[in-house]
Formats: structure tokens, C-alpha cells, sequence
């Protein structure tokens, strides 16, 4: 059960005779681990807010093809979220989220829809932690849920959406310590912690209550820590196109290793050893090395890992 946001990125086009063109893609980070899961072959489904507006409509048409789930999508007149996404001279990309008041943070308790009983897993993320009112509820689901079920966590730290550093520094620790799997950037990392080294953080968050911690470090691969062991691994070689959705991916893929090896319980992402965490970084840095080498979060499906 993936909870988060779903939203557009609105790329700004080139400019006409009575406006601009616009290019708007799906988006927003748990939709597409979302989506990442259903084409590795998991069982996946999303908890999100979304408008009755044509970019909503777009949004669960494109649930419902890649197979996710939508029973537990909550439906409002609210708008979509959109993200403006700008490109200056020196193709630095500016971005302007507009998504006050929108239908992706509509959700309260009275409109929180029940789990189904298979569920197994809740996978949180992003800003949505943070706006109000579906913050508030997603971290009370997590602390009410964390005792029945495995939850991962991904911070994804946008300060475009919540400028308030200290803020942020917040909600990341309440999460850590109600989550078992962290999964974090370097790059949110150095925001969240400036100076500190990934390998202090990622101990601070094991002796708060997590018990596997990643951290993905772009063209450096990524590392992993649990109580048994550590590991790192270097980035694959790729024609890299870009790198939108990969961290979604590598947060996809590492569900998807750990539920094929029946490995998603609090015990056995603690006694994850060397060669294991070796095995699973592998595998997830794969996966997110298709993706860049692809245009935009084209995420891989499970045969083309094997």
C-alpha cells in the first residue's frame, strides 16, 4: 500500500500567438513507486487523493493501465496538483508546485479509507507527510500500523513544496522511528544533515528503530546497513538520458527483492548480512539504472532484469 501524492508536472513549451505550450506528464513520487511495483510483478495499490478534474481523470486512467490498485483512491471536486516546471538559458529547471488546497490533500479520518486485509506493507513519502490535513492522518496511520505491518519510507525532501528546513528535520525523525526500512538520497541527506556523513545517520536511524537503512548516492551506487551488516555498490554503466524516477524505482525494486525472498518483516530486514545486502542493492540499482537510461520515469518491468 503506497500513500502519498499524485500530481503533474507541467513542463512550460516554447511561446504562440496567444499564450504558451504546455506539456504535462504524471507524476509525484508515490504514484510512480507505485506504478514501479505493478511492473515488477508486485500486488500494489495506492492511497492518494485525486480531482474529479481531467488531470485526475488522466492520473487513474494511468493507475488502472499499469494494474495498480484504485479501490483506496479518494476522489473530491477539489483541483489536481500540478507542477510548473520552467527551463532558463543555462537549462537549470525551475519548478513552482501549485497544489494548496488540492484534492491530493484532501484526505482526512472521516474520508481514510480501511486497508484491505492482505495488506502488507505501507510504503509513505514525500511532501504529502507534511501538508495538512492527509500529513497529520498519513503519520498516524504509520505509528497506529507499524506493529502489524512493515512500513518504508522514502523522505524525498522538497523544499519547493515546504521551504521550512527544521520542519522537514521533524517529520523525518518522527517517521524514522516508526518505520523499518528507511530509504533516503545523499543528496536529502546533505539538506537534511549538513556535514554529517551518510554512515552517522544511517546508525543514529538503526538505534532509533529502523532496521534496514539505504542511502542511494546517484553515479556513486548506493550503501545499506542493518544490525548484521553493510554494504555498498557502484552505480551500473548506462547512456543516461536522465534521472526522473529512478530513486522511485530503486524504492520499488528493493520491495520487490525483499517480497520475493519473503524477506518484508521488521526480523528479516534486521539479519539482512553483507552478501545479501550486496544481492539487493544489485538489484535495485539495475532497475534504476533503466530508468535513467530512459526518457522520463519509464520504469523497467521484471523480465528485463532477469
Amino acid at each position: 500500500m503506497v500513500c502519498g501524492e499524485a500530481l503533474m508536472d507541467v513542463y512550460m513549451g516554447e511561446a504562440t500567438s496567444t499564450g504558451m505550450v504546455m506539456d504535462a506528464r504524471i507524476g509525484g513520487s508515490p504514484l510512480n513507486v507505485a506504478q514501479g511495483l505493478a511492473r515488477l510483478g508486485r500486488p500494489a495499490a495506492l492511497l492518494t487523493g485525486l480531482s474529479t478534474d481531467a488531470m485526475g481523470e488522466r492520473l487513474l486512467a494511468s493507475l488502472q493501465t499499469e494494474g495498480v490498485d484504485t479501490s483506496l483512491v479518494v476522489r473530491s471536486d477539489a483541483p489536481s496538483t500540478f507542477c510548473a516546471v520552467s527551463i532558463d538559458a543555462r537549462g537549470v529547471p525551475r519548478y513552482a508546485l501549485h497544489g494548496e488546497g488540492a484534492a491530493d490533500r484532501q484526505i482526512t479520518w472521516n474520508t481514510l479509507p480501511a486497508l484491505p486485509p492482505n495488506t502488507r506493507v505501507l510504503q509513505l513519502g514525500s511532501y504529502a507527510l507534511l501538508v495538512e490535513p492527509v500529513g497529520s492522518v498519513l503519520r498516524a496511520l504509520a505509528a497506529r500500523e507499524r506493529h502489524r505491518l512493515l512500513v518504508a519510507y522514502d523522505p524525498n525532501v522538497r523544499l519547493n513544496v515546504e521551504p521550512d528546513l527544521e520542519r522537514w528535520q521533524a517529520v523525518v525523525a518522527e517517521m524514522v522511528a516508526l518505520s523499518h526500512l528507511v530509504k533516503v538520497s545523499d543528496e536529502d541527506l546533505a539538506m537534511l544533515y549538513p556535514g554529517q556523513p551518510p554512515e552517522e545517520a544511517a546508525a543514529r536511524w538503526l538505534e532509533r528503530g529502523a532496521a534496514l537503512v539505504v542511502v542511494t548516492r546517484g553515479s556513486q551506487g548506493a550503501s545499506a546497513w542493518t544490525r548484521a551488516g553493510h554494504a555498498s555498490v557502484p552505480a551500473p554503466e548506462m547512456d543516461k538520458i536522465d534521472t526522473v524516477g529512478a530513486g522511485d524505482t530503486f524504492q520499488a525494486a528493493l520491495l520487490t527483492w525483499l517480497d520475493e525472498r519473503g524477506a518484508l518483516t521488521a526480523e528479516a530486514l534486521g539479519d539482512l548480512d553483507e552478501d545479501a545486502l550486496h544481492a539487493l542493492l544489485g538489484f535495485a540499482a539495475r532497475a534504476a539504472a533503466i530508468t535513467c537510461s530512459r526518457r522520463g520515469a519509464d520504469m523497467p518491468r521484471r523480465a528485463e532484469l532477469d
